[in-house]
């Protein structure tokens, strides 16, 4: 019964239940990369992705080649041995959420279908909920057992919120739209539309009304990206935060704090912001420079660099990712 009461009050207030992630940095939230008991998060009794998943994207729109390389070594990386420290060892911290039944979120990722909207299905301007539409319209398979949906809008595509409240989000689909409930999330490119608000390190916002942050020796925290677009980039860390998030609290039922599921603040969003030991008041925390002065702090597949947001550790209870200096 109230699986299927908040199911219709989704469907009436979608824009405002739909879980996203947001930039905050110009506002300076507080974060808990130090130990915390001040952090409330539970475990609401809902499942979490321990089967291995079945990943299938969506490339909505007009997408360059190059940045969907990027992504697509990313999602490889997850299940797949590169130097430490690693994507995979990242994922080592979502994996350390359990069910009821004590099964712990799958180390099994496997990227298993691709769909290309190039002919913009649904127009350029697109609501929240219009995803659900782009799933059901996409020649994909409806693998209800252990799939997780994810789109991805091009440079040329507004969504809702899109840059002013949101880079990314994640929810369940209907079964009256989609024909099933399966998990899924959305995140956006903005490299042209909005790179100071989605893509910081690597882009500050003009709008800001302040210069980015300072590292104390004349520089800025405004980072190089390591793969050459801080667009790409940027997303890459958003897609890590979604795909955080979705496997621990897929049905809005699962791993998060606060009492109301409409609103609440999950494994990543307690870490927005946090990429290194020492973060916090604007400065991402240490993460390791290349040669070429790019940024990271994991490794991945084929010799890419990746710079990602750090979740919170339920063991530790802080946030934390495996280039932690302690």
């Amino acid at each position: 019964m109230h699986r299927f009461f908040l199911l219709l009050l989704s469907l009436f207030c979608f824009a405002s239940l739909a879980l996203s992630w947001n930039q905050q940095q110009f506002r300076e939230p507080e974060n808990y990369e130090g130990s915390s008991d001040l952090v409330n998060l539970q475990y609401h009794m809902g499942p979490v992705l321990a089967y291995p998943i079945n990943l299938y994207i969506i490339w909505y729109g007009n997408w360059n080649p190059s940045h969907q390389a990027t992504i697509k070594d990313f999602i490889d990386s997850l299940s797949s041995a590169a130097p430490s420290p690693s994507v995979s060892d990242w994922w080592r911290t979502v994996g350390l959420y359990t069910d009821q039944t004590n099964s712990n979120i799958t180390a099994n990722i496997k990227l298993s279908g691709e769909f290309r909207d190039t002919y913009y299905s649904h127009g350029r301007d697109l609501r929240r909920l219009t995803m659900q539409s782009i799933i059901k319209h996409a020649a994909l398979p409806l693998n209800y057992e252990n799939g997780v949906y994810l789109v991805l809008t091009s440079a040329d595509v507004q969504v809702e919120d899109f840059c002013r409240e949101v880079c990314g989000f994640h929810y369940f689909t209907f079964p009256v739209i989609v024909g099933a409930t399966v998990p899924y999330a959305w995140v956006g490119y903005s490299g042209t539309q909005c790179p100071g608000f989605c893509a910081y390190p690597f882009a500050w916002s003009k709008y800001s009304g302040k210069p980015p942050p300072s590292t104390g020796n004349g520089g800025n925290n405004i980072m190089k990206a390591p793969n050459g677009d801080p667009g790409v980039d940027g997303m890459i860390s958003v897609i890590a935060h979604e795909l955080a998030e979705v496997s621990s609290n897929p049905l809005v039922n699962a791993w998060y704090a606060g009492d109301d599921p409409s609103a609440p603040t999950e494994i990543a969003d307690l870490c927005v912001g946090v990429y290194g030991s020492g973060a916090g008041g604007g400065f991402v925390g240490q993460v390791y420079k290349d040669s070429w002065g790019d940024h990271y702090n994991v490794n991945g597949v084929k010799g890419r660099k990746f710079l990602v947001q750090w979740v919170w550790d339920p063991v530790k209870r802080r946030c934390f990712g495996p280039n932690a200096m302690d």
